[in-house]
């Protein structure tokens, strides 16, 4: 315990040391005052006579007393706010007390490392967020876009996504990875994601250009479609509507759903087309007959080609699991190929020609993927010899003379 007198010349003292211990004192006795009224009025009076203090040492101990706590006095507060940078900025970067209407006039003029003291502050609502990144500072729209925290509204993400996201790969990811993006902005920034991979030489020069296509646009659909599966279980609909809208629901992007197992999306895409209500839609797909298939798919507008071969993917879809077994959907693909290929003698119609390109991209992919690890796994599960013909001598080339 410090009498009263003891503490007075203390904050007098020559040694800006002393006064600085008297300032957290005052500070500290003033936040846990439990006494009579007039003894926390002359404690308040003390803290106002040391914001008058020349020595930063000192404002900075009343600072520190204030910081963490939301009993702070505001006058104090917004008056340190006004101080030297190093004390300004702790206290907006650590101050529970100071609201949004402090802050933010404050970020309309802060220079630089002010607002990144306030950037990391531990909770930043979506207004005062939304004002720092306003500013369009780089490395603070890096160090804000990870705080899953904040709350961005749609339009400032899509904002984000078009000023730099496109372009900038650290700013993009950080924009994929945020759950509140937008699907069709999510969309944009995947297929420019594969626009940067197909421009890199690194990827260039490791896969041929025609595979490397087939490789990016398989991903592109699948992102798509997968991303249209996640607004469908979330019960969301426009991102289906507004990929119908702008045209960017194609022969191919319907069978690529139901083989990737995206059945939500694809159900959404019939229900937009068809103009009919999902559970029916649904009902449909599960258990429909051929003929009621046919019906909804007419009134999607598709032609009876098409309209065969995907009632024909739904049937199969019924019995396998597409979403997770990679063999069910290599052997739904193989059968689909082989059925168009035996229906017209070769000789594909040109309403599926789309659609038997992406069946043949799709049957060597998943090819591929099942491929990897089988005859490893099968050498190390026997001791059999592998079964060759006998080696001839090869002939001898005698080349020409140069």
């Amino acid at each position: 315990m410090v009498a009263y007198q003891d503490f007075v010349s203390l904050s007098q003292s020559r040694d800006s040391e002393a006064r600085g211990r008297a300032a957290h004192m005052a500070a500290q006795a003033y936040l846990n005052h439990t006494g009579p009224a007039d003894e926390h009025a002359a404690l308040f009076a003390a803290l106002i006579g040391f914001l008058d203090d020349a020595s930063v040492r000192v404002r900075g101990a009343l600072a520190y007393g204030l910081l963490h706590t939301l009993d702070a006095p505001r006058p104090i507060l917004l008056a340190l706010l006004q101080d030297a940078p190093v004390i300004a900025r702790a206290v907006a970067q650590y101050s529970p007390a100071l609201v949004d209407a402090d802050l933010i006039p404050l970020v309309r003029q802060a220079d630089a490392p002010m607002l990144h003291a306030i950037a990391m502050r531990e909770r930043i609502s979506q207004r005062l967020g939304e004002a720092l990144v306003a500013g369009g500072d780089r490395e603070l729209l890096i160090k804000l876009l990870p705080r899953r925290d904040i709350a961005f509204a749609p339009a400032l993400l899509r904002q984000l996504a078009s000023d730099g996201g496109k372009s900038d790969a650290e700013v993009r990811g950080l924009l994929l990875a945020r759950k509140d993006l937008p699907p069709e902005v999510r969309l944009e920034l995947v297929q420019a994601v594969a626009a940067a991979l197909q421009g890199c030489r690194i990827v260039k020069g490791a896969v041929a250009p025609r595979r490397l296509e087939r490789l990016l646009r398989d991903a592109t659909d699948s992102a798509l479609t997968g991303i249209g599966e996640a607004e469908a279980a979330a019960g969301r609909e426009p991102y289906s509507a507004a990929l119908i809208a702008r045209e960017q629901v194609s022969t191919r992007t319907m069978l690529h759903a139901v083989v990737q197992g995206h059945v939500l999306f694809f159900a959404d895409c019939l229900a937009e087309l068809s103009e009919t209500r999902r559970e029916k839609v649904f009902t449909l797909l599960e258990s429909g007959s051929r003929a009621a298939l046919n019906a909804l798919l007419s009134r999607c507008g598709l032609s009876a080609p098409v309209r065969n071969l995907l009632a024909r993917l739904i049937f199969h879809a019924r019995v396998a699991d597409l979403a997770d077994d990679l063999a069910a959907r290599h052997f739904v693909v193989t059968a689909l190929t082989e059925e168009l290929i035996a229906e017209h003698g070769g000789m594909v119609p040109p309403e599926l020609e789309e659609a038997f390109a992406y069946l043949s991209e799709q049957n060597v992919m998943l090819a591929r993927k099942a491929a990897r690890g089988v005859m490893s796994g099968f050498a190390g599960s026997t001791d059999r010899k592998m079964a060759l013909p006998p080696a001839e001598d090869a002939p001898q080339l005698a080349l020409a003379a140069g």
